[in-house]
């Protein structure tokens, strides 16, 4: 008789677990990378029937216009970067709609053939504007008779009054607050930034809340206030300040024909004083007062941006991945310590106001103008952290740069790397390529971490991986912001991609003032080849999860020089369609 084996059991079938957080951010960032010959996944044209509608209104809610407030000679530039040269104005009409002209406004309208289109004082890629603001703060005579939450609308350049606050509510926020104090959060419409480009708007809309933090920073700076940044205040918690939770269709469903917006963060604006640190680690959001603000529905109904929508699976896991549920560890609170007083530059004392209004993308360079040697300097000492509009944000700094240098008098050309984290200079020489040189160039101030490690002639090398775009070559530097990358995500959390971005985007709103000063002008590049630079600067090339290629990163390019206008475009003043109703 023949025994038969018992049958072994089977293996339950499990599904894998879930991906973590970090292992989302991850993956994400290595697909949206741009290669050579295979870019991030997008459409791959411009669908114009579902081109979204740049302004987001608030059907039913009051709107309080505000002062346009013309630029004046005072604050010179460079008082800017220097807390405490500029006296505190008072938090009153005057000044609200001063900081908001300076910040979030319109700068003009562009013409050409019948098509007309709105600039911004903070830039945006492609001109897509996915960033919302939102103003917080007491009565103000004459605006507001009432503590309130206001969505700020560029185009009638006013504020939409979303909430009013009791006063027990006002208190609950202002009593962890200077005297004075208001606050300012800012939200992104993904899909303002994703209809033209795809997977990797993500990456796009980070970068540009940055901008618009170092803007409103720096539009505070003018006015002798403190911006910074309340980390303690998760994403969730913001969304029911800010009134951001989900629209309702008549069923109580969610609406998804209307646009969401994503809490980004929320900045304090603070009266004189360098007591940003203190009030950013103290901050939160009262359990009581959330209760009583989700329990009742903001005024408003938000406008339908597009009649259609592209799906962006990616985007939303990411955007998921990312929010921040808790208040950061207390290892996160790293300021940079005060920055020295540097150089002035030769724009120094041009009106600040001016510069930021006056602030435009180029879009041709002419591959001759230059920059003089101290003139460079004092451009990259106002890009260190510990002066404004980089201590709003209150982590270590992550960025470096690497420079590619085509036309600075006096500086060789070649391959640069600015230094912005002392501590991180150890680590990036053992990461970049062992050949370079580490040199020190003439001149250069004490303080810079500025040094060459590659002469030569940069030019092709820098249109190659800025996608091949002219532009980087023809102006008088290109740049690459370097991010520590790995060991920042695993020890804060996969939460702090969107601020590495936020961190390059506040560099660039600099380098765009900067540029202005210096009598020439800047452009912000997202399409790059990611891993192309990496190579360059002696990283592995093609970086993946888990490899040590994720220690660095480049996450956005710039470049700064003389510009080429395009005369067939006319210029018309920002409001210049509101003077009816004056």
């Amino acid at each position: 008789m023949l025994l038969r084996r018992p049958p072994r059991p089977r293996a339950s079938r499990q599904d894998p677990p879930p991906p973590s957080p970090l292992e989302v951010v991850l993956a994400y960032h290595a697909t949206t990378k741009h290669h050579p010959y295979r870019y991030a996944d997008s459409l791959g044209y411009l669908d114009w029937d579902t081109q979204p509608d740049p302004f987001r209104r608030y059907a039913g809610a009051a709107l309080l216009p505000l002062d346009q407030v013309p630029p004046t000679p005072e604050p010179p530039y460079a008082d800017l970067f220097h807390p405490g040269r500029i006296p505190p104005r008072p938090m009153d009409r005057a000044s609200i709609s001063q900081l908001f002209y300076d910040s979030l406004a319109l700068s003009a309208w562009k013409e050409f053939q019948g098509s007309r289109w709105a600039l911004r004082v903070n830039p945006s890629s492609g001109n897509l504007h996915p960033t919302e603001g939102y103003l917080l703060c007491g009565p103000v005579p004459g605006l507001l008779d009432r503590a309130a939450v206001c969505h700020y609308a560029p185009y009638e350049h006013g504020l939409e009054v979303r909430r009013t606050l009791s006063p027990s509510q006002w208190q609950a926020l202002s009593g962890q607050l200077p005297p004075g104090a208001m606050l300012v959060g800012l939200a992104s419409i993904y899909w303002r930034e994703s209809w033209k480009y795809g997977e990797r708007a993500f990456r796009y809309c980070q970068h540009d809340a940055g901008h618009a933090i170092a803007a409103i920073a720096l539009a505070a700076a003018a006015l002798g206030w403190q911006a910074v940044l309340l980390e303690g205040v998760a994403d969730a918690e913001l969304a029911v300040l800010l009134g951001l939770s989900e629209q309702l269709d008549e069923d109580g469903d969610a609406d998804e024909r209307v646009e969401a917006e994503h809490p980004d963060g929320l900045l304090a604006l603070l009266p004189g004083g360098p007591a940003g640190a203190g009030v950013a680690r103290r901050f939160g959001l009262p359990a009581g007062l959330l209760a009583e603000l989700a329990e009742t529905p903001p005024a408003g109904m938000p406008n339908r941006l597009s009649q259609g929508h592209q799906p962006w699976p990616a985007i939303e896991a990411v955007s998921a991945a990312t929010e921040r549920q808790a208040p950061p560890a207390a290892e996160f609170w790293q300021p940079a310590p005060a920055a020295p007083e540097g150089l002035a530059g030769a724009a120094g004392r041009a009106p600040a106001r001016q510069l930021i209004r006056q602030r435009r993308s180029a879009v041709d360079m002419d591959g001759v103008t230059g920059l003089a040697r101290e003139a460079f300097y004092a451009l990259l000492q106002r890009l260190m952290p510990g002066r404004p509009p980089f201590t709003a944000l209150p982590w270590r700094p992550a960025i470096h740069l690497a420079l590619l240098v085509h036309r600075v008098q006096g500086v060789a050309p070649g391959l640069y790397i600015l230094v912005r984290e002392p501590a991180q200079r150890e680590a990036l020489a053992e990461a970049l390529d062992a050949n370079f040189a580490w040199q020190r160039p003439a001149g250069c101030p004490e303080g810079l971490d500025l040094y060459l490690l590659q002469q030569g002639d940069a030019r092709r090398v820098a249109e190659a991986v800025s996608c091949n775009q002219e532009i980087a070559a023809a102006g008088a530097f290109a740049v690459s912001m370097v991010a520590e990358f790995a060991e920042p995500l695993a020890r804060y959390g996969a939460w702090f991609y969107r601020r590495l971005h936020w961190e390059a985007g506040a560099i660039g709103q600099v380098l765009y003032l900067e540029a202005e000063a210096a009598g020439l002008r800047g452009t912000g590049i997202g399409c790059y080849f990611d891993d192309s630079m990496h190579q360059l600067l002696g990283l592995p090339g093609h970086a993946t999860p888990g490899t040590p290629g994720l220690r660095y990163q480049d996450l956005y390019h710039f470049t700064v020089g003389g510009p080429v206008e395009d005369p067939r475009l006319r210029t018309a003043p920002a409001y210049g369609h509101l003077q009816h109703l004056l």
